[in-house]
């Protein structure tokens, strides 16, 4: 006897209460691969997306930039990680939740995807604590929240701007700051972005190949394709220096790398 997907990826989505999330989307791992969960339903069910009152989310601007030679700044760049790991499990769960009439290997993979990003938060949660503050001590900001809401009419949109897009900027981010973390004395946070870092580039790889998956069933060129949406959600540009290693494993072309940062049309330069 199985039970419907969407309700089921619903509640956890909604679900406000960290431990409780933690637990819904364990919860929805096992039972899916248990075969107890059926994506073939197609009721209507309502999407809403929970966090916890906590932190207060800012423009990125509003952030303060602290010295991570002090505790409290290791604190506060760790603190930052440890959001986007907590958004990273609703996006996941949202990727899920939100398209219909896709294949299974589809929710199977976000699925999965929300399973992985809880454990990266609560490992990293876990040297948070150890540096004496708590998810929730500093502000944050949503920009990965906002751009999942700009696409949440068109699955094509989303896996190009969200996993590929913006959470492919990890991937060049995390070597910089577990050099940062390294210099400090906190080898233990670097080796715990060690194996965030080793796991996001499957994520990103997931998010690659359903955009080129989608791209191909409606006849679009990808790599043209990715650069038209980024302009056209006048989205945040890809920057120097990338981390071409991790792109590469992750799907993107040399060619397309090469691309994005010596090769930008006019119409795109407004995703800058």
């Amino acid at each position: 006897m199985t039970s419907p997907l969407f309700p089921a990826l619903a509640e956890a989505l909604a679900c406000c209460a960290i431990e409780q999330k933690l637990a819904l989307t364990a919860a929805l791992e096992t039972d899916w691969q248990a075969g107890k969960l059926d994506h073939l339903d197609d009721a209507p069910v309502a999407l809403s997306v929970g966090r916890p009152a906590q932190p207060q989310l800012v423009p990125h601007t509003q952030l303060r930039q602290r010295s991570p030679q002090t505790v409290e700044g290791r604190a506060s760049l760790l603190h930052a990680i440890v959001h986007i790991e907590f958004t990273a499990i609703n996006l996941a769960l949202d990727h899920a939740a939100r398209f219909r009439g896709l294949p299974a290997r589809y929710y199977a993979d976000w699925i999965g995807v929300a399973a992985e990003e809880a454990h990266h938060f609560t490992i990293l949660r876990e040297r948070l604590r150890a540096l004496g503050h708590e998810y929730g001590d500093f502000p944050a900001h949503g920009g990965l929240s906002a751009m999942a809401e700009r696409t949440g009419h068109d699955v094509l949109a989303r896996m190009a701007l969200v996993p590929r897009l913006l959470e492919a900027r990890g991937l060049d981010a995390t070597p910089p700051i577990q050099k940062k973390l390294e210099a400090c004395g906190d080898t233990a946070s670097a080796r715990v972005l060690d194996i965030i870092l080793h796991d996001e580039i499957g994520h990103v790889g997931l998010g690659d190949t359903w955009f080129r998956h989608l791209c191909g069933e409606r006849g679009r060129e990808p790599e043209s394709t990715y650069r038209q949406l980024i302009a056209e959600y006048q989205a945040p540009w890809p920057q120097a220096p990338l981390n071409r290693q991790a792109r590469l494993a992750a799907g993107f072309s040399s060619d397309e790398l090469t691309a994005l940062l010596t090769r930008r049309q006019p119409s795109e330069q407004r995703g800058i």
